[in-house]
Order: structure tokens, then C-alpha cells, then sequence
């Protein structure tokens, strides 16, 4: 048996099915580019002319993000169409923040075996999420590895980079008492707090094919899959029409630990919870879980993905904005005094 030659592939790895995968990608990443792409698929790097965008002083801002612990229940359900959106949203998100504008994205695929078909409604789906936030998806890295990875099991991550003229950053620093919040509506649990998700799911004793208790027209892993909303342009567009001093991405931690991360010493957020609508699935979960409403907030974006600190004066027209490019935008609260008090308070 010493003396059997062995190759690659016996050791687990076919890097034929990796090269196939390149090939099958290669549309997807055609149809995400934009001003500044050099090149294609398949270089060691990917190219990107920063000139072509029209920047005259920009400062580049990078995120980098993963999908964490939903990806199980992609892998348990057999679908994996939608967490590449998660993964692209879960960076560009993070890039609006400041004011940038999402120019390209790389992604991470690793698993423990290589599938094609199941690579490709991977990179399928980031490349709808690049369409979604106007970025190119320009290069990535697809590594198979037995042994570390188990079966069907995969992981993903995402780099993104983008560009804001140095006189447009938006930090926060303007924020002032009186300022009107506005807080964009997520569509369901976007991508944190899954550890948690699951061990609830367990608890239910429901099936993933079962019809979701909040949702029964899908099922239950469907209904859990929804991907994280991409806010990228309605930011953009409110950055444009004037009067928006901060935005915070409602990601793991909720409310209470990302909104301050946003303002300046002195200002604290006051938010009225009754004044936005919470998809119903937070419900179910605080129902099975016994969740307390403290651990909700501090878990879930509890159906504000996005939370935007405006003027006064602009407030109205700042949420038409973000109406007009397809967001639900409510008035959730006003900035006021910190005082000794803390930087965020929950009005009764």
C-alpha cells in the first residue's frame, strides 16, 4: 500500500471542481461591476482604479464581516442561496456608517468539500448582494479543506472597501440634543444572534420543514433564512439630500450596545419602543425562549436594522427619502442631554 502513488484528490481536495467553480462564477462577478474595475476573475489580485469613481479627496474605509452561526441553519436546510446577501450586507452595512460608499467586495469560502452547485448558489447569492449595494464583487478565495471542515460544512467570510471625500465622513460629531432618530425597519433577524436562534428552535421541537409558527406560508428554516436587508443606497441618497449627522448598523448587541457607539460625550438617545413594529418572529422567540425584553434588545435588532440621527428641520424630508428608495423609516425618538445618565434610554 506504501508503494500507490497518491494525488490530491485522495487526500480529499479536487482542485478540478475548484477550477469548474471559478469558471461557473465568473457571469456573477461580471454582473456586479461598476466604474473602477480592471480585469476579471481568476488574477492573483483584483484591480480597482479609484480615479474612475470621481473621487477628488477620498479616504477609503475597509469592514470585514461572516454570517457567524446562521450559515448551520443553511447547512441543515439545504439552501444557500441567501447568505452570501447576509455576508455582502453585513459589510457594506457596516461601510454606509461613515459616509462611504461600497466600491468592492472579496469574499472567503472555505468547506470541508467542495460542491460546485452548492459554490455557485453561494456566489450567486453575494453577487446579488453586491448588485444591491452598488459594489463590484472582484476577486475571492475558495479553500477546501478535509479534515478541518466537516462533510457539507462551510464557512464564510467577506472584505469590503470603500470611499468617502475627506470633507464628507460622517462620525457622529454633530449630533446634537434635539435631533430626531429615525430607525429603518429590518426584515427579520438579520444575522446575529443564531447561537441563540437555534438552541430555541431546538426547544420548539419543530422541524426546519415544519411551517413557521410567525410565518406559515414558508417554512420554518425559510422563514429564519430571510437575508439581511442592504440599506446602501437609501443611506447614500439621505447622505445627498442633507441634514443626516450619524448612522448606526443595528447588528449583534442590538440598540443598546450600537447607537452609542455613534455619539458624541454629553448626548444621549432617548427611543420610544412602541414606535416602530417588531417582525413577528421576535415574538415567537421570546415566547419558546422566555426571553426577557432585555435580552431581546440586546441580542436582536428587534425590527430596526439601521438607526439614522437627523436635524430637526430635515426629519421629514429624510424619511421621505428613505421611503422613496423602498425603506420603512419611522420617527423613533430624539436626542437629548446625557446629563450622568447613560448614552441610551428606553422612554416608558
Amino acid at each position: 500500500m506504501a508503494d500507490i502513488p497518491l494525488s490530491y484528490r485522495d487526500a480529499g481536495v479536487d482542485i478540478d471542481a475548484g477550477s469548474a467553480l471559478v469558471e461557473a462564477i465568473k457571469p456573477a462577478a461580471k454582473s456586479t461591476d461598476r466604474p473602477g474595475v480592471l480585469g476579471g476573475l481568476g488574477g492573483f489580485g483584483g484591480l480597482f482604479d479609484l480615479k474612475a469613481c470621481g473621487y477628488s479627496d477620498p479616504l477609503l474605509v475597509a469592514a470585514t464581516d461572516g454570517v457567524g452561526t446562521k450559515l448551520k441553519l443553511a447547512i441543515d436546510s439545504g439552501r444557500h442561496d441567501t447568505v452570501g446577501i447576509d455576508l455582502v450586507a453585513m459589510c457594506v452595512n457596516d461601510l454606509v456608517v461613515q459616509g462611504a460608499e461600497p466600491l468592492f467586495f472579496l469574499d472567503y469560502y472555505a468547506t470541508g468539500r467542495l460542491e460546485p452547485a452548492q459554490g455557485a448558489a453561494i456566489v450567486q447569492g453575494i453577487a446579488e448582494g453586491c448588485r444591491q449595494a452598488g459594489c463590484a464583487l472582484i476577486g475571492g478565495e475558495t479553500a477546501e479543506m478535509p479534515g478541518l471542515y466537516r462533510g457539507g460544512d462551510y464557512d464564510l467570510a467577506g472584505f469590503a472597501v470603500g470611499a468617502v471625500e475627506r470633507d464628507k465622513l460622517l462620525d457622529g460629531q454633530g449630533v446634537a440634543p434635539g435631533d430626531v432618530i429615525l430607525g429603518l425597519a429590518s426584515n427579520g433577524l438579520h444575522s446575529n444572534g443564531f447561537s441563540l436562534v437555534r438552541k430555541i428552535v431546538e426547544r420548539s421541537g419543530l422541524a426546519l420543514t415544519a411551517p413557521a409558527p410567525f410565518a406559515p406560508e414558508q417554512s420554518l428554516g425559510t422563514a429564519l433564512l430571510v437575508p439581511t436587508r442592504i440599506y446602501v443606497r437609501a443611506c447614500l441618497a439621505a447622505l445627498k439630500a442633507g441634514g443626516l449627522k450619524a448612522l448606526a448598523h443595528i447588528t449583534g448587541g442590538g440598540l443598546p450596545e450600537n447607537l452609542p457607539r455613534v455619539l458624541p460625550p454629553g448626548c444621549a438617545a432617548e427611543i420610544d419602543l412602541g414606535a416602530f413594529p417588531r417582525p413577528p418572529v421576535f415574538a415567537w422567540l421570546a415566547e419558546v425562549g422566555r426571553l426577557s425584553q432585555e435580552e431581546l434588545l440586546k441580542t436582536f435588532n428587534c425590527g430596526v436594522g439601521m438607526v439614522a440621527v437627523v436635524t430637526e428641520a430635515q426629519a421629514e424630508v429624510l424619511t421621505e427619502t428613505f421611503r422613496g428608495e423602498g425603506e420603512q423609516a419611522f420617527v423613533i425618538g430624539r436626542m437629548v442631554e446625557r446629563g450622568e445618565g447613560p448614552a441610551l434610554r428606553f422612554a416608558p
